[in-house]
């Protein structure tokens, strides 16, 4: 069944479960079309398995998703001709070089020898595989096994793509370089779902940004609004001594009239403050008094990990179950 709507992507109270655990537990959002939406959780949040079922992998206990219009339960097929997936491993065959990788791709959608092979090229060039069109895939580096498993989720020019945890693994330069793929793609209009623990990879690519935890929607908006849930700018302290931390915690409580948080694996205190560098005067002059040794001091604006903290009292990069597949 086929709806008419500016979305790309509706999701309305989607459930699942394996067992006693609820992956998701009524889940609802929406993709508006030539955007990007980044669905933003620790491991085990339930965002691989929203994924799953955009992209018809897996069925929904309950609730309703439609992809291009199109419900994914009454009509699958209709769901796959119009999407791209770039899942966490990449699903190239190494004994295949890159050209022949893209090119049976092609032959599996039906565009033809030809047009297969024209379209390899194509993507090579996009994706800055041209010199390495010729080798097998199994001699790529991680980066460039990455962008070739993305190439290949295009060689039918999908609607919408789904990219789950595309740059989990890859060295800083390897995601840099697959990052400034994808912004060539949103330049383009692509329409993208991207699933990510990365706060960066969140704050550079998305339009939109959907916060799960525990299988539930805690949060939604771009990165700047979410960002200003928690407030101006943050006084911070790291210090030497973790048995300090509640001591500095009340300095800075008594500094700036604000009520402090405290990271112990971390080492920092942080605290919400209008002040500016007089706070930060202030901060260092009872320190010093109080013989408190400081690794760090200093303000710095709220981040994506700040909200994920507030929101959930954690941080998004703490270990947690893996997703059950």
């Amino acid at each position: 069944m086929t709806t008419h709507s500016s979305a790309a992507i509706e999701v309305h109270d989607l459930v699942k479960r394996y067992g006693d655990k609820a992956a998701l537990d009524g889940v609802s959002f929406d993709v508006p079309r030539g955007t990007v939406c980044g669905l933003l959780g620790p491991n085990g949040a339930g965002k691989t398995t929203a994924v799953r079922i955009l992209t018809t992998l897996t069925e929904a206990d309950a609730g309703v998703a439609s992809v291009a219009g199109i419900d994914v339960a009454a009509d699958p097929a209709g769901v796959r001709r119009r999407i791209g997936l770039a899942a966490q491993d990449a699903t190239v065959d190494g004994l295949l070089t890159g050209r022949e990788n893209l090119t049976m791709i092609g032959e599996l959608h039906h565009l033809g020898r030809r047009t297969s092979q024209a379209r390899a090229d194509e993507l090579l060039a996009q994706f800055d595989l041209v010199d390495a069109g010729g080798r097998l895939a199994k001699t790529y580096s991680g980066g460039m096994r990455r962008r070739l498993d993305l190439a290949a989720t295009l060689v039918a020019r999908p609607e919408i793509l789904f990219l789950d945890e595309p740059t989990t693994g890859l060295d800083p330069r390897a995601r840099n370089e697959l990052w400034d793929v994808l912004e060539t793609l949103v330049g383009d209009g692509a329409t993208i779902l991207l699933t990510t623990q990365y706060l960066e990879e969140a704050d550079r690519l998305a339009d939109d940004i959907v916060v799960v935890d525990r299988g539930r929607v805690i949060a939604r908006g771009d990165a700047r609004g979410l960002k200003r849930q928690v407030g101006g700018a943050q006084a911070f302290v790291t210090v030497v001594d973790p048995a300090r931390l509640g001591a500095v915690a009340d300095m800075m409580a008594r500094i700036t009239g604000a009520e402090p948080g405290i990271d112990p694996e971390g080492r920092s205190v942080t605290v919400p403050t209008e002040g500016g560098p007089r706070v930060i005067s202030q901060l260092a002059d009872a320190l010093a008094d109080e013989d408190v040794e400081v690794e760090d001091i200093g303000l710095r604006q709220p981040s994506l990990d700040d909200v994920f903290l507030t929101l959930t009292g954690e941080h998004i990069a703490d270990d947690a179950p893996v997703e059950v597949p």
